[in-house]
């Protein structure tokens, strides 16, 4: 432990220490991110440099904005896009061209996820399915995430760590979201 109420957490790329106060204000996928699109920009380019920062900051504003809507905290939502699409880079059953940023409905070659129309409804499902896993409050927006109601129960993951084993099959998948988060929050 880094101290009361911190704990330590060793980022995956260059195994540096970063001790960040209270846990669940980092972890906690409801409530609001702390960081706007100039950081989330600079946390992806520092891992993928030959993205392309238009897009970033395009993604990342509608990440903002679609996330103050729900009450969904825009850091887990925009770190987990990384994670998923291996900073967009894709390569796994989701392709670019799906506006599926979070692999909703990707389980295997005969089910390679699910299409979106554009960014922003790619997005909202995105921030809609996260919302179902945190939290029982209904939708503000109109449902477009087509695997929202097969979330049961509701509210089952409040936090990074809960989409462990749920989310994803990986039991270290909370753990990487929280070295990827003690990342975004390296100055």
């Amino acid at each position: 432990m880094a101290g009361q109420n911190t704990y330590e957490v060793y980022p995956f790329r260059d195994g540096q220490t970063v001790s960040i106060p209270d846990r669940s204000s980092v972890t906690s996928i409801m409530g609001s991110g702390v960081h706007g699109v100039e950081d989330l920009l600079d946390f992806f380019l520092r891992n993928e440099p030959d993205a392309d920062p238009q897009l970033v900051v395009r993604l990342a504003g509608i990440y903002i904005e679609e996330c103050a809507l729900e009450g969904v905290n825009s850091d887990v939502a925009f770190v987990q896009m990384c994670l998923e699409t291996g900073f967009l880079c894709f390569g796994g059953l989701v392709t670019e061209d799906m506006n599926n940023f979070c692999g909703l409905g990707a389980v295997g070659p005969e089910q390679p996820g699910i299409s979106f129309p554009d960014e922003r409804t790619g997005i909202r499902a995105h921030v809609q399915h996260l919302k179902a896993y945190a939290s029982t409050e209904p939708l503000v927006e109109e449902l477009v995430d087509p695997r929202f109601r097969l979330v049961q129960p509701r509210g089952k993951a409040p936090d990074i760590f809960g989409l462990a084993g749920t989310w994803a099959a990986d039991p270290l998948y909370g753990q990487k979201m929280a070295d990827m988060m003690a990342d975004l929050s390296m100055e």
